[in-house]
């Protein structure tokens, strides 16, 4: 890996950040600082393509995502970190896009219907929403993005944006950078009622809740539901609480939470204390960040401002070039 690279990634602001975004995403962002010129951003608009009726949400999560950001290890020494929608020049770029991409490529990318199906609470059959990838590509390549960090179920996106980015060069002469496919892996957490852990669901475990509220949610999941009784084994394959333990307790500890629930040598009580006292160890320090954050928000606001500056650079620089390629 080659710090003359870039990493461009962006989470949306519709609540505090959770476990998922911890094993999936954070701790991998982290690492990357020291090894790519990473821009992470928080994509408002990607945001509203899906909660604009509850849009006056948006300032207040984008200060919880930015708070958790700062609070896990994101470092803007080493980082940019900048508010999508404060970047004029990705509403421009989405749009010259939008021009030269064949509606069937849209129309066929799995996510839609599968989001359609997961939000039918939410009207999402929207333009807005049918274009998301357009306007993820143009985040993509505003900052000519040579690596983009997905999990399995984004690989489609990244794949359009591919697409699209030889398209435009096609068209116009090459501009940018073909962006390159990161594959990470993506624990699949259950969440409080078993289902996969997600906002949506309302049923996270957020990094942000305090000890008491970690132990609570926890304390409350089901567990494997063929063990009927202390004495029965159980199988931790089958077991909700244990995709918890595979992200954020060590080999050696889980092995032997294995052992011990296949025997019948612990219980789902002792299992789930485990994962709690593990949590609540590994979030002390996160805490104390965040209290810091929570009593200083001119701070948080400032440190995004300046990632602004710096996006909106580099974006100007990009778009002069984009203009002239077109003829404009």
């Amino acid at each position: 890996m080659e710090k003359n690279k870039t990493v461009l990634s962006g989470m949306r602001p519709t609540g505090p950040l959770h476990l998922g975004h911890l094993a999936g995403a954070l701790r991998n962002w982290i690492k990357f600082q020291d090894e790519y010129q990473c821009y992470y951003s928080i994509v408002t608009w990607h945001a509203l393509s899906s909660e604009y009726q509850n849009s006056r949400a948006i300032k207040k999560n984008t200060f919880e995502v930015a708070a958790d950001w700062l609070s896990i290890g994101l470092d803007p020494q080493k980082s940019t970190l900048f508010i999508q929608s404060e970047v004029k020049e990705h509403a421009e770029l989405h749009l010259l896009l939008s021009m030269i991409i064949p509606l069937p490529w849209l129309q066929r990318v799995p996510t839609f219907k599968e989001m359609q199906k997961e939000l039918k609470e939410k009207e999402i059959n929207t333009y807005g929403f049918l274009g998301y990838p357009v306007l993820q590509t143009a985040d993509i390549l505003m900052y000519k993005a040579n690596v983009v960090p997905v999990g399995e179920d984004q690989a489609y996106h990244l794949e359009l944006a591919r697409e699209i980015t030889r398209r435009f060069n096609r068209l116009f002469g090459k501009v940018f950078p073909e962006p390159q496919m990161m594959l990470t892996e993506v624990p699949k957490l259950a969440g409080t009622d078993g289902r996969k852990m997600s906002k949506s669901f309302n049923n996270s475990i957020n990094l942000k809740d305090s000890p008491e509220e970690i132990q609570d949610k926890i304390s409350t999941m089901m567990t494997d539901t063929k063990r009927k009784r202390r004495k029965d084994p159980g199988n931790p394959d089958d077991c909700p609480v244990f995709t918890l333990h595979k992200a954020f307790v060590s080999k050696t500890k889980r092995e032997e939470i294995i052992r011990g629930c296949r025997n019948a040598g612990i219980g789902c009580v002792d299992c789930k204390q485990v994962i709690i006292d593990t949590l609540i160890k590994e979030l002390s320090s996160f805490r104390k960040k965040r209290k810091i954050y929570e009593k200083n928000p001119d701070l948080v606001w400032e440190i995004l401002e300046q990632g602004n500056l710096k996006a909106r650079e580099k974006a100007r620089a990009t778009m002069e070039e984009v203009r002239n390629k077109i003829g404009f």
